[in-house]
């Protein structure tokens, strides 16, 4: 029973990403430490399942329904492990999961059932439970079978009613003791039982929408500025709402609102740039469109009737996305404003474990009135239109199977959604070129057109689920879906759910084919048809002289002298043995490398970030202007250490009432690193200022040796350096992986290890 090790990247057999399923933030199969270290956990059959394939879950075996923990049974007498977690889902447990305890608890092993009682059979479309599974009755019942110990771990352990009719002995304890718990259960003889209760986080969105359920008036928000990327947010919370937006200093990180299912773990990662936005109107400006004001309204003008493409016999289209995007939506409204129009149509939604991240296909077969559909999925190489929703799952290989060129046409949203690996590793690239690259080796690049719908589609109507019917307008308008928009407009209503919204984005689309640059102009300030997420990407890099503006505000003007000089000096040198194009490449990276080592965040730039007045005016701009404010920060003298994780200790200021102060501390920046600095004797700070000298160092010593032959290994060098990024203990983690990494670094700048004059994923990773 030994851990596997961390896969680099999710790759497919044809070299592309994948996009494999994932948990939904707050499963306690899920939890940033799955098991306590040294021990392992085994699968079984259910959402579970996937931490199998998960990196860093420690989680090994599947087994069949009812199963789980049997296979344990029988290797426990020949293995010097003590103790093994085996993972369990309610469905499970009350179709035959109960008998597999039964067996564990007659032979004897030790062991701890971690039982999820998720309210509903998550992983086939949250069907209820039959016969009125409580979590008070399993513990009836699993006390009756002659567990050991049962610990119940509840999001909210002030919900159960006074007197609810627990088995004797059960305690209750919060979820943020989720580790604790293991850790004790770990040490008990027999089997014992790790009872979480909460609903399905997939569930209470659903709930949510269709207002079966509260839908609390708070939401996360993180600030841009004071966020380092360094992704802790998402190891801890395993959230595929937290996604990436490329900034002037680097990647950060942002919270999709739409798809958002407010657990709020992510809170859980060691950063102090997440705030909470409470208050009901901000609830819902949020992530509803505002029908007044700023946004874009739809051009006065008539638009024209599309000129569907002529076919006969059949007409073939793939919508391809991300389970709950609305993909299987578009599927439903194609196949209706099909018989409408008096055709037939044959529809075939493969979802598989959309619902967690994964991939969704449907299939939209149009055919003649009365004629044969035969089978409803497409056939390898018969695919008239590819509506790409998302890139990834576009380039699957059983879609470009489907694939002919002169015949099959292809709409793709060239956003890159990130996949579920993201959340694991932040540095990964998500390039659109390399994937549209894919496609376009399979059909004619007359034949497809690149839209960001995504962003357009946010921007123009305030949500990014309008995408997919966006994409869908953009196809409708160039003729390539020979469906009536007048069907598909009446399909639209007769589904009856946001029915101005996404008439609205239809009609979007259609004008972003008819005139993409007043579209793109409109939403996102372009005069020109958007840029391709590459090209844009570079635009993004500061200049030298904004460096050197942001740090004479980050400390003062001495403070921004160092970092010309340094940069100077080390231009000049590298210029005496490099060309031009080299010369620039190094030196941008050394600019990066040390600008981010010298405006470190300390409580004063935290402060200063916080209180410039650009994050209020964001702030408003999102959420409109009644909201509460909840800051959530680590002071250092006074937060402690959390018993549960073993990092210090962040604590919730409620109010805006913290602004004035962080106004005034601010003000203290000059008393930065000197003798009366209150914060600068901590290890951490320290640690950040021995850090600025690392890094002109590695200028140093590449200025030295840097020759036309190792620019490659010298720039890896520098770049290695953005790995040191984050707050507290993320940061001194990050520190020791750049400290391991640095001989091998080093010997490919000298020459002495050819294998590194690649640079390393770590730093390649950082460049980008």
């Amino acid at each position: 029973l030994r851990p596997k090790p961390e896969p680099p990247l999710s790759i497919g057999a044809a070299g592309g990403l994948m996009r494999m399923p994932s948990f939904c933030s707050g499963c306690p199969h899920n939890s940033s430490t799955i098991v306590p270290d040294g021990s392992v956990a085994l699968g079984g059959i259910g959402c579970h399942g996937m931490a199998v394939w998960t990196p860093g879950r420690n989680t090994l075996a599947v087994t069949q329904m009812g199963g789980e923990g049997s296979n344990w049974v029988g290797q426990a007498p020949f293995t010097s492990v003590p103790h093994i977690f085996q993972n369990m889902g309610d469905g499970t447990y009350n179709h035959s999961g109960l008998l597999a305890i039964r067996a564990a608890v007659a032979s004897g092993v030790n062991m701890t059932y971690k039982l999820l009682f998720n309210d509903a059979v998550a992983l086939t479309g949250g069907q209820s439970h039959d016969g009125g599974l409580t979590p008070w009755a399993m513990t009836q019942q699993l006390a009756g079978e002659g567990v050991t110990k049962i610990v119940v771990v509840a999001d909210d352990p002030d919900k159960y009613a006074r007197g609810t009719p627990w088995a004797k002995g059960v305690t209750i304890r919060p979820r943020e003791e989720m580790e604790t718990v293991q850790l004790e259960l770990r040490e008990v003889e027999g089997v014992t039982i790790l009872l979480y209760d909460q609903v399905c986080a997939a569930e209470k969105r659903r709930r949510r929408k269709r207002g079966k359920m509260d839908d609390p008036p708070k939401r996360l928000h993180i600030n841009s500025a004071v966020c380092e990327g360094c992704g802790d947010c998402g190891v801890k919370s395993n959230c595929v709402a937290i996604k990436p937006v490329e900034t002037p200093l680097g990647r950060k990180r942002e919270i999709d609102q739409s798809v958002c299912n407010k657990d709020y773990s992510c809170l859980k990662g060691f950063c102090p740039s997440f705030v909470t936005v409470s208050g009901e109107e901000a609830n819902q400006a949020a992530i509803k469109p505002a029908q007044t004001g700023s946004r874009p309204s739809l051009p006065d003008a008539a638009l024209p009737a599309p000129t569907p493409a002529a076919w006969e016999g059949e007409y073939n289209m793939l919508v391809t996305g991300i389970g709950g995007t609305g993909v299987t939506t578009v599927s439903a409204l194609l196949g209706m404003a099909a018989h409408l129009d008096g055709l037939g149509s044959a529809l075939l939604d493969q979802t598989g474990l959309s619902q967690k991240n994964g991939a969704v296909s449907s299939h939209v077969r149009l055919l003649p009135k009365g004629g044969d559909a035969g089978a409803s999925k497409v056939a390898p190489g018969s695919l008239d239109l590819l509506l790409g929703c998302d890139l990834v799952v576009s380039t699957a290989p059983p879609i470009m199977a489907t694939f002919m060129e002169g015949r099959t046409k292809a709409v793709i949203n060239d956003h890159v959604v990130p996949i579920a690996l993201f959340t694991r590793q932040p540095d990964m690239p998500m390039q659109a070129a390399p994937l549209t690259k894919r496609i376009a080796g399979s059909i004619r690049s007359e034949d497809m057109t690149l839209v960001n719908a995504t962003a357009i589609a946010t921007k123009l109507l305030g949500d990014s689920i309008a995408a997919n019917l966006f994409l869908v307008g953009v196809a409708v308008q160039l003729g390539l879906v020979p469906l009536s928009v007048t069907a598909l407009e009446r399909a639209i209503e007769l589904n009856g759910v946001a029915v101005p919204f996404n008439k609205q984005a239809l009609a979007w689309g259609r004008w972003m084919a008819i005139d993409p640059g007043m579209v793109t102009q409109m939403a996102l300030g372009e005069d020109v048809a958007e840029p391709a997420q590459d090209e844009a990407d570079s635009t993004l890099v500061p200049t030298r002289a904004a460096r050197v503006q942001m740090l004479i505000a980050y400390q003062n003007r001495a403070y921004a002298a160092r970092f010309t000089a340094a940069i100077e000096a080390f231009e000049a040198k590298i210029a005496e043995n490099l060309e031009r194009p080299a010369v620039e490449l190094l030196v941008a990276s050394a600019e990066a490398a040390l600008h981010r080592a010298m405006a470190y965040k300390d409580e004063y730039e935290v402060a200063r970030l916080y209180t410039d007045g650009t994050y209020q005016a964001e702030l408003r701009s999102k959420f409109g202007d009644t909201f509460n404010l909840t800051f959530h920060l680590s002071p250092p003298l006074i937060a402690g250490t959390d018993p549960n994780t073993g990092e210090p200790r962040k604590i919730a200021f409620s109010g805006r009432w913290i602004l004035p102060l962080l106004s005034v501390l601010k003000g203290f920046k000059g008393l930065r690193g000197s003798a009366f600095d209150p914060f600068g004797r901590t290890e951490e700070r320290r640690g950040e200022r021995a850090f600025i000298g690392t890094v002109e160092g590695i200028m140093a010593r590449v200025a030295a040796k840097a020759t036309p032959e190792n620019v490659v290994a010298a720039q890896a060098l520098i770049d290695s350096t953005l790995h040191v990024r984050g707050f507290g203990p993320v940061k001194a983690r990050n520190l020791e992986e750049f400290e391991a990494k640095r001989p091998e670094l080093e010997r490919g700048l000298d020459g002495t290890d050819p294998e590194a004059q690649a640079p390393a994923p770590m730093a390649k990773a950082a460049a980008s």
